[in-house]
């Protein structure tokens, strides 16, 4: 049957084709020749525009991937050379490297940088501590004061081995004076034989600058000469150990390292590779000891045929504690000095220091005029100490992608100036902590807090775009894991810089803000184009979790509140508050400095009074059902993670393990979402609602109520009573912002009552009161906190007040002082 079908199908294929070709032809013939022109025309249009779509398409991927690495064209907010040893020789030196225990350099883009670390000898080496790390366990580490300038004291407790590191400057010459360092040690508790100590002191370059060793007896690095870009030459003495009285010699051992260095990032791991167990402590009529020393480096693995990237050159002292080390950097550009800064001169000046720092701070918070004890003083000196000691220096180049990009692309160079959350987990700069940062700072250094604002905006692109979270330099890279080192485009973060901009603009010099102000209005611009909401005067954070069927309820990292409750399956449908009460303060502080500057104000005094309206916020905002302000969007309550099984990828092969996923039990709607907690605070914390509103005590209520926001410890994150109240939102990601006590929303939450409690209104007594009890609490969890734990921590357990994340965080839990001081 096939073939004979075949045979009554006549041609094959080729006879066919051509029938096709004549019958073509002739129809051709016949519409006449102009028609075939205009088809081929037509087509060629076609094509034309296809390709010109292609080619715009390519161009605006082109554009966009190019602006995205431009800085801002406009000039930039600090001027250039005024970080330099000339314009701020006072802040030229500082503790730039709050990663490492104790550290100092310049705010010079390749610095050289100078450390310590120890080791405590024991059986099998011990641990070479370093750089800030949890894992090490330290009972306790922090300054206990630090002028941000020019002095500081820290104590170290590793076991029984209690460390103090200070070190003071002393200006003169052109490149940043001089400064001196003393380490003393001793132990503390009973048992046993001390073990011994190795204290190693090291100087580094980075890609620049030439060092010098000069050598006692072959193994004792007396001291480095040397020369750097910025410093030109210096010299670096390490002096002979002592007794802790600073006067009778200390026998000690000591051993030499000169090693190539494959960069700052890895100076621990060239130290630890260096070390051998061959070396004898022989005291004078003592029992002799085997301990580790720096011997021969012969490079890291894998570094093999790696050009070097600058020097190390490394000093170590083995002794029998107590002991005091102390070293010298004396400037060769600094002349008619008294002499050196070591010894009594150093005690000297240390104790001026220290009188100096306690008579400033009296007179900057008053906490003894309000009647605080010496003990809760001295915890409120070293919170703000700490936030002093991690103010970093970076230099580097971010990890950026737009959506339209495919790959990541490095950002221009930029240098940072700003303080850390954790010198030991975040040791780097993230845009909406930094604000509540400055707001302590500036009041302590508004010189150095502008210093510090102008730094972060001229991080930006030429979209208006700041990056936040700033991973710049090796170092800073070193301790983030490779996932979270990328900065997406379309993301944000809370502008609170301006909050600390608004604490600064009374005495801010106009010359200042005038260079501040386009970057200003660029960045607002950037929020109100990128991340504007479905509606009129509604906004929308970009850049929530794009897998929800991973997350009980996907993050929105831009909002800097992570793992809050939002709307259960993201869509552009989403009206977020707390941007929109955000947006409102951008609007009022950009108002602000353009009537300082006297520039236009009315666009942004307008645009503060749309978003400032009480009658929309409720239109867009106010959830009946909730009894509070809330976030609109495709939401469903009914979620919860359940193990599901899953299938081998083939016959006879091990299933994989279970894998926890999000069962949605009931289809999501538009409908406001259902969670009280911080977001429903925002239109009170920012001081949006009228003192008249009758919104206002439903919203005192909800901050009273142990049943929802009230704990004796400060304000929880999320409601008790609401569905993801301290639920998990992966197998592996415990609840963040969903019930912990954290101290930037509870210090902000105190600024709105104390101004709720200060003007009229029906419910002023009602917020002095909650005021009162709110910072009575707060602060008592804190103090006691840091006496049993001897840390400040990232936020708080509101079942039982103990800190919890990570620590030491001396950032935003240091508004505590500001707190004590009734400061807002």
């Amino acid at each position: 049957m096939a073939g004979e079908r075949r045979r009554r199908g006549g041609e094959g294929p080729r006879e066919r084709n051509r029938e096709r070709g004549n019958r073509r032809e002739r129809e051709q013939q016949q519409r006449g020749p102009g028609r075939g022109r205009v088809a081929l025309a037509v087509a060629a249009a076609a094509a034309l525009a296809l390709g010109l779509t292609a080619a715009v398409a390519e161009w605006n991927r082109w554009s966009e991937a190019s602006r995205l690495v431009t800085p801002h064209p406009a000039p930039p907010a600090l001027p250039p050379g005024s970080t330099g040893p000339l314009a701020s020789p006072q802040r030229f030196w500082g503790t730039y490297r709050p990663h490492v225990y104790f550290g100092m350099k310049t705010r010079s883009p390749r610095s050289l940088v100078t450390g310590l670390m120890w080791l405590q000898q024991r059986e099998g080496g011990g641990s070479l501590r370093h750089t800030c790390e949890q894992s090490d366990g330290l009972s306790r580490y922090g300054w206990l004061m630090h002028d941000g300038e020019n002095f500081g004291v820290q104590e170290i407790r590793d076991g029984d081995l209690l460390l103090k590191t200070e070190f003071v400057k002393r200006p003169g010459g052109e490149h940043g004076g001089d400064w001196s360092w003393r380490v003393t040690a001793r132990m503390e508790g009973s048992g046993g034989p001390a073990p011994l100590l190795s204290l190693f002191f090291y100087i580094a370059t980075d890609g620049q600058g030439t060092l010098q060793p000069q050598l006692e007896n072959g193994t004792r690095l007396a001291a480095v000469t040397g020369t750097a870009e910025e410093l030109g030459h210096f010299t670096l003495t390490f002096l002979r150990p002592t007794a802790e009285n600073g006067e009778d010699p200390k026998y000690a051992s000591y051993n030499f390292l000169d090693a190539a260095s494959p960069g700052l990032h890895r100076l621990t791991e060239v130290v630890r590779s260096s070390l051998s167990n061959r070396f004898i402590f022989a005291p004078p009529g003592r029992p002799r000891r085997r301990f580790f020393a720096v011997d021969a480096f012969r490079g890291l693995p894998g570094a093999a045929g790696e050009p070097p990237r600058g020097r190390l050159l490394l000093h170590q002292v083995t002794l029998e504690p107590p002991a005091t080390v102390e070293v010298t950097f004396e400037s060769g550009s600094a002349s008619g000095r008294p002499g050196r800064l070591s010894g009594r001169a150093l005690s000297s000046a240390l104790s001026r220091h220290a009188a100096e720092f306690e008579r400033r701070f009296e007179e900057t918070f008053g906490l003894g005029r309000k009647g605080f004890p010496p003990p809760q003083r001295r915890f409120a000196q070293a919170a703000l100490s700490d936030m002093l000691g991690g103010v970093g220096y970076f230099h580097g180049r971010s990890l950026v992608r737009s959506p339209l990009q495919e790959r990541p692309v490095p950002g221009p160079e930029a240098a940072l100036f700003t303080a850390v959350p954790s010198r030991s987990f975040f040791p780097r700069g993230f845009l909406w902590d930094e604000g509540f940062h400055q707001l302590l700072l500036a009041r302590w250094a508004p010189a150095l807090s502008r210093e510090a604002i102008a730094h972060w905006l001229d991080l930006m692109n030429a979209e208006g775009w700041i990056p936040r979270e700033q991973i710049l330099g090796e170092e800073a890279r070193a301790k983030v894991p490779p996932e979270f080192l990328l900065q997406l485009s379309e993301m944000a973060n809370p502008p609170t810089l301006l909050l600390a901009l608004q604490r600064l603009l009374p005495d801010a010099p106009p010359p200042y803000l005038r260079r501040l102000f386009p970057r200003l209005r660029a960045w607002y611009d950037w929020y109100n184009r990128t991340q504007a909401g479905p509606l009129p005067l509604t906004f929308r954070w970009r850049g929530r979790d794009p897998q929800p069927e991973r997350f009980l309820n996907p993050k929105t990292l831009a909002s800097g509140l992570d793992d809050y409750p939002r709307a259960s399956h993201p869509s552009p449908e989403e009206r977020h508050l707390d941007l929109r009460c955000w947006m409102a303060l951008a609007s009022r502080v950009l108002a602000e400095v353009a009537e300082r500057l006297g520039e236009p104000a009315g666009p942004y005094r307008e645009m503060e009074r749309a978003l400032s309206d009480n009658g929309l916020l409720d239109r867009l905002h106010w959830a009946p059902e909730l009894g509070a302000f809330a976030d609109y969007g495709n939401h469903s309550a009914a979620v919860a993670l359940r193990w599901r099984r899953v299938t081998p990828v083939a016959p006879g092969r091990p299933p994989p393990d279970p894998q926890l996923v999000r069962e949605v039990r009931e289809a999501p709607r538009p409908q406001f979402v259902g969670a009280l907690g911080y977001v429903s605070l925002f239109p009170l914390l920012l001081q949006l609602l009228r003192p008249d509103s009758p919104r206002l005590p439903a919203m005192l209520a909800a901050m009273r109520s142990e049943r929802q926001l009230w704990t004796p410890f400060g304000l929880r994150s999320l409601a008790r009573d609401s569905p993801l109240y301290m639920q998990r939102n992966t197998e592996h990601d415990p609840p963040y912002w969903r019930g912990s006590v954290w101290v930037n929303i509870n210090y902000l939450a105190l600024r709105a009552l104390h101004g709720y409690a200060s003007v009229e209104g029906p419910q002023r007594e009602r917020a002095a009161e909650l005021y009162r009890e709110l910072r009575h609490n707060l602060v008592a969890n804190l103090y006691r906190q840091h006496a049993e734990s001897g840390f400040l921590w990232e936020h708080y357990s509101d079942g039982t007040g103990r800190g919890q994340g990570c620590h030491p965080f001396a950032g935003w839990s240091a508004l505590v002082v500001l707190v004590m001081a009734e400061d807002y």
